[in-house]
């Protein structure tokens, strides 16, 4: 198979699935009470709407430069106010794992339909090649997004389950100032600590023809 073809198939499916990842945390928000991404246009597919630059093309960029093993990045955080939800500490957490648990439900319905189409000997290469592109780009995407480092969803994921306290806002207040100087060294030193995770997920769920290809 064309690897050219994979590379372009594996931009769309990466493009599609940071747009699902981001409308995923704005109807999240808005069914606790929020509709800041709403009438900011952020619930559709425009991907016009969601693509950052860094997060969608400089570091999915980088790390094709630098060979990672997988591509990932992340849009632009979607909008909300914490002040129109009922418990802003608790949805805060609740808007931040949407996205993440949005990509995971992706890889298991691939992940079905790749094991269904082997259990019934109707998959090929190229078919079951195209299905693990989905379900590794999606694993990670949510394995990397749920790293508890601003501007990550993990990083409000976390704060949401550690005591409020004026120490932990403090600290908070912190982690997000310097979040992304932080990320850039997660980037290149530290990326290896979850690629074992992203593999295991992906081989319970794909058929490992892509690394076979």
């Amino acid at each position: 198979m064309n690897s050219a073809l994979i590379l372009i198939f594996q931009l769309i499916v990466f493009l599609f699935s940071v747009m699902i990842h981001e409308v995923s945390h704005g109807l999240m928000a808005y069914r606790l009470g929020d509709q800041t991404a709403k009438k900011a246009g952020r619930l559709t597919l425009n991907p016009l709407k969601h693509l950052d630059y860094f997060g969608s093309f400089f570091v999915p960029f980088l790390l094709f430069i630098f060979k990672s093993p997988v591509l990932f990045g992340w849009a632009k955080p979607v909008p909300y106010n914490p002040f129109n939800l009922k418990n802003p500490k608790r949805d805060s957490g609740l808007i931040g794992i949407a996205g993440p648990l949005s990509n995971l439900s992706i890889a298991l319905i691939f992940g079905l339909i790749n094991k269904s189409f082997i259990f019934l000997n109707l998959a090929n290469a190229p078919l079951l090649i195209f299905l693990d592109v989905i379900i590794l780009i999606n694993v990670a995407l949510a394995i990397f997004n749920l790293v508890p480092i601003s501007p990550l969803d993990g990083s409000k994921i976390l704060f949401a389950i550690l005591p409020d306290t004026p120490k932990t806002r403090e600290f908070y207040e912190q982690w997000e100032r310097y979040g992304i100087f932080i990320l850039l060294f997660f980037l290149f030193f530290g990326i290896q600590f979850i690629v074992p995770i992203i593999d295991k997920i992906y081989s319970f769920l794909g058929s490992g023809a892509l690394f076979n290809f």
